[in-house]
């Protein structure tokens, strides 16, 4: 999910707001839109009925590995008792700088990728033009002094 560090942003902006997890979490859902929306709402609405925060959070990553990160914090800093802004901005620098580096990677592989074909249009003319006249005048060299 590439919403995954703009919902963890500002679910962090609406706690360190002194917004409830469920008020946070719905107001986050309208922001982000989509699949992220779907959960966000009924994790929302599981917490306005009262249920246990990290039983609500952990629902939130269950079926879907692109989630993991963002439930697995908030479920730690709701059992904790602490704070959850810091690690949640802390996961949304995590997550793009691990997108930054894929892409980086795939730029990188690209550049890889584009020699091969140059490789082989200009290895047969540095052949034909560089290689082939030198051997052509040492044989004739050698073949008038034989």
């Amino acid at each position: 999910m590439t919403k995954l560090p703009l919902t963890a942003e500002l679910l962090a902006a609406c706690l360190v707001s002194s917004a409830s997890p469920g008020r946070a979490a719905a107001a986050v859902a309208r922001a982000v839109g989509g699949a992220m929306e779907e959960r966000l709402t009924a994790v929302s609405a599981e917490l306005n009925l009262g249920a246990a925060p990290a039983i609500c959070w952990e629902r939130l990553g269950a079926g879907c590995p692109a989630l993991a990160p963002l439930a697995h914090c908030l479920v730690r800093t709701s059992v904790s008792g602490a704070p959850a802004a810091a690690p949640l901005v802390g996961l949304a620098a995590a997550q793009r700088a691990e997108v930054a580096a894929a892409a980086h990677a795939r730029v990188r592989r690209a550049g890889v990728l584009a020699t091969a074909p140059l490789g082989l249009c200009f290895l047969p003319a540095f052949v034909l033009v560089g290689i082939v006249p030198v051997v052509a005048g040492l044989a004739s060299a050698f073949s008038q002094r034989s």
